[in-house]
Order: C-alpha cells, then sequence, then structure tokens
C-alpha cells in the first residue's frame, strides 16, 4: 500500500441525480503552536565575553581573541609565510572556537611587528617610553610610501586567502598605531606637537583596501570616523563600561552620534574589550572600581556583541559575581526565540523573533529534520532560510518552506530545526527555547505521523 502522511483532511461531496461524485482530501493548513522561551545558552557562537586564546572551562565561550605581528606573515612586498596564522585559528578551531583577531605594527611593550624587509630598506621608525614600552617597540612612519604600498598588499593577499574562513569570527582591523587601534596618542598633534598618525589619505586607503578585499568575514574599526561611516565596517569599543557613555568627545557612543552611524549596529557589528582594569570589580555589588560606567547601560547604546573579558577565564568569578558576570555576556547581541512553529507533512513554518540586543551577522543557513522514534535522523531539508538580521525588538520574523514526508516510514517523526556553525565540530546556534536540544543540536517544533 502506498504510504501516506495521516492529514487532518475536510471532505467535500456532492451528489447528483445520475452519479456520486467523489470525495476530495485537502490538506489542512498547519496549526500554529507556541514554543516556550527559555534563556540561550552563554556560548552561543559569535557573542559574548571572550579570553585571549587559550584552553579554559572557567567561563563558557565560543571565540578566542589573538594578536599577530604583520612580520610573523609578511616577508617581502609581495611574499607571505601564512603559517603564524593558519597554527593560531587551527589551534582555536580545534576547541570548537572561532577566532577574533588583529595584525599589529607597534604594540608597546612587544618587538616590533614591523616587516623585517621594511626596517632593512631604511623605514624611518620613532621610538618612544610611553605604555610601559621603554623603547622596546616602535612606531612605524606610516607616511612612506613603501609602507602604504606593503599594508595594501597584505590586505588584498589576506582576504583573498581568508575571507569567509569559517574559522574566523571577526577580524579588527589593526595594522595602524599603537596596538594597532588607530591612534598614537600622545603623538597626536594635540597632545604633542609630534603627530605620528598616517594622513587622512593614507587612512583611506588602508579602509578602502579592506572594503574591496573582503565580502564575507565581518570587519570592525576602532573608531567611528567621516572616513569608515559609510563602508560595511562596524566598529570595537576597546574601553569598554570606562570611556564608552555620552556626553565626553571621545567616548565611544559619542563618537556614534558626532558620526551620525547610531544605527549602524542594524547591519555591522560591534565588539570590543571590557576596560581592562575594571574586569576584576565590575560584577561586584556594590562595584569598589574606582572608574566605571554602567554596563547595561552601555551594552543597550552601544548593541554590543562581544567583548573581550580575560578575567572569567584567567582568574574567574565565583559566587553570585560569576552568575552576575553570565548574565551579562548572555546580555550582549542576538537572542533568537522561536516564539510559533507550524508543522505539517508537507510545509512547515517558523516565527523568530530576537529579544537580544543586536542581529546575528552571519548568513548561516537552516536545516530541517525529521528524527525517528530511536532518535535517528530519517530525513533532512534544506530550508533557505537563515536568520541573520533578525532586529531585537521587531514582529517575529516567518519563515516557511515545504517539505515531503512521503518516503518515510510509518510512524511518528520529531521535525526538528537547527542552524549549523560551517566550522566542522563548531558550537551550533541554539534559540532561547525550552525543546532546545531536545535532541542534540536541534530544536524541537513539532511532530508528524505516516502511515
Amino acid at each position: 500500500m502506498r504510504r501516506a502522511v495521516r492529514l487532518t483532511v475536510a471532505l467535500l461531496a456532492t451528489l447528483s441525480v445520475a452519479a456520486a461524485t467523489p470525495a476530495v482530501a485537502t490538506p489542512a493548513a498547519p496549526q500554529w503552536a507556541a514554543l516556550s522561551y527559555t534563556p540561550a545558552p552563554a556560548d552561543n557562537p559569535l557573542k559574548g565575553f571572550m579570553p585571549f586564546a587559550g584552553s579554559y572551562d572557567t567561563f563558557p565561550h565560543s571565540m578566542e581573541w589573538f594578536y599577530l605581528p604583520l612580520r610573523d606573515v609578511m616577508t617581502g612586498p609581495d611574499q607571505f609565510s601564512w603559517t603564524a596564522l593558519e597554527r593560531q585559528l587551527n589551534t582555536v578551531a580545534a576547541r570548537g572556537h572561532q577566532g577574533v583577531f588583529r595584525f599589529y605594527l607597534d604594540y608597546p611593550g612587544k618587538p616590533t611587528g614591523i616587516p623585517q624587509y621594511l626596517l632593512d630598506q631604511g623605514l624611518t621608525t620613532h621610538a618612544y617610553d610611553d605604555f610601559g614600552n621603554n623603547g622596546v617597540s616602535v612606531a612605524p612612519d606610516y607616511s612612506d610610501p613603501r609602507l602604504v604600498s606593503a599594508l595594501e598588499n597584505f590586505i588584498t593577499a589576506f582576504g583573498r586567502r581568508y575571507d569567509g574562513d569559517p574559522r574566523i569570527g571577526f577580524v579588527t582591523l589593526g595594522l595602524i598605531g599603537f596596538w594597532g587601534e588607530w591612534h598614537t596618542w600622545p603623538y597626536d598633534g594635540w597632545t604633542n606637537p609630534d603627530n605620528w598618525m598616517p594622513s587622512t589619505e593614507i587612512l583611506t586607503r588602508i579602509l578602502t583596501a579592506f572594503d574591496e578585499s573582503f565580502d564575507r568575514t565581518r570587519l570592525l574599526a576602532r573608531y567611528p570616523s567621516a572616513e569608515n561611516k559609510e563602508l560595511p565596517i562596524g566598529y570595537h569599543d576597546d574601553s569598554f563600561a570606562f570611556e564608552t557613555l555620552p556626553p565626553t568627545s571621545w567616548h565611544f557612543v559619542q563618537r556614534l552620534i558626532d558620526n551620525g552611524v547610531t544605527e549602524k549596529w542594524r547591519t555591522e557589528p560591534v565588539g570590543g574589550e571590557l576596560r581592562p582594569e575594571i574586569q576584576q570589580c565590575l560584577f561586584e555589588q556594590p562595584v569598589s572600581c574606582g572608574q566605571y560606567e554602567d554596563y547595561a547601560a552601555s551594552v543597550d547604546q552601544t548593541h554590543a556583541s562581544w567583548l573581550i573579558n580575560h578575567q572569567a577565564f584567567a582568574t574567574g568569578y565565583t559566587g553570585d559575581e560569576y552568575f552576575r558576570a553570565l548574565d551579562a555576556a548572555r546580555s550582549l547581541g542576538y537572542e533568537l526565540t522561536v516564539t510559533e512553529a507550524a508543522v505539517g507533512a508537507q510545509r512547515v513554518s517558523v516565527r523568530v523573533a530576537n529579544r537580544g540586543t543586536a542581529p546575528f551577522y552571519y548568513p548561516w543557513q537552516a536545516e530541517l529534520a525529521a528524527i525517528d522514534a530511536a532518535g535517528r535522523v530519517a530525513a533532512r531539508w534544506k530550508t533557505g532560510w537563515n536568520v541573520a538580521g533578525i532586529q531585537p525588538g521587531a514582529d517575529p520574523a516567518e519563515l516557511t518552506t515545504p517539505i515531503n514526508t512521503r518516503g518515510l516510514r510509518r510512524g511518528t517523526y520529531d521535525i526538528v530545526l537547527r542552524v549549523a556553525n560551517p566550522l566542522p565540530q563548531g558550537i551550533p546556534l541554539r534559540f532561547a527555547n525550552t525543546s532546545q536540544d531536545t535532541h542534540s543540536g536541534w530544536l524541537h517544533l513539532g511532530t508528524v505521523t505516516t502511515r
């Protein structure tokens, strides 16, 4: 007997004097059913707190942060050895995490990151003792055409090789200024007559190179500026909850306001670092930090998705302080929940809301599956759905797709949904629903029965 899916049907019959017309069976539209909410895990991918790269089990996380000196990969004007980056990305990925990183030329207290061939060619550098450097690192002459050309060549090669690499979560632009943070304060022409920063023209060339070289991997700049405001590049606030809130002119949110990009988070990500001086005290009650800003207000006004907070991992938090930090990590970025699902044998629909403070920024693909009574995947269906761009506070996004259950054996099947991480063994995106992980990695939507 041909297998059919058990459906509620409406039978319509009309009778004539000569003969009866056969009944016509029409599948009823699947009925919407509410799904229950529960907070999503704090280690959902591409959001939350992260440590400097290393193996830590003290706090949930999905990403790890690292720096690399440019000299480790660039050996000539068009010569690159990617071994150092490969090693770091592979080590992080082996722990199921994505890497977030930047390249630098000048990191106070560390040996120079300037490619050796540029130094050998006579690139001018500036010695300084600020930030505990004591002459260890040197600031390059960013106006030197050889350096500008080198940076453009590097960015082009970097993007050609790594744009869209699933091991990478985000890339911060780096390269310019102390720590790659796009500032040379106090050598800024105001605090000190010497101004070591590149000209607007050079900065624009660097930004253009990044924009033209990366289409899929998301980029973040340190400061909102006239040069980057129109580019598809997000921002990172590396003094988070310390120099974040307005109205001080150099604080991060005031820079967003002054450059007219307070809504840019809707399409471009915001990240950063919880200011190191307050990491150990911000989640106390009462807070003992000498200087700090309200954390919740900082999240609300920046819509940050991730923050470096090494304290949570290297030293850790205990007692109630740990749970306050856990809530703080959860409050970053997206929190997607399926509010309702309509499951039928021919079609599945879901309504997805975002209870977080920012959207999910990558077009990771969703799939459906049928799970049999033994917990095995009996069928899979690609959906064409992705959850990128669903805005916080907006009406739920309604997604629908046909499925075909005719090939399934008789029985009842759980219909489940997942958004897989493109990183093999990476942490899957989990929804904020009580039926998440009823089957590991999947969200249970409903059931169908075949006969």
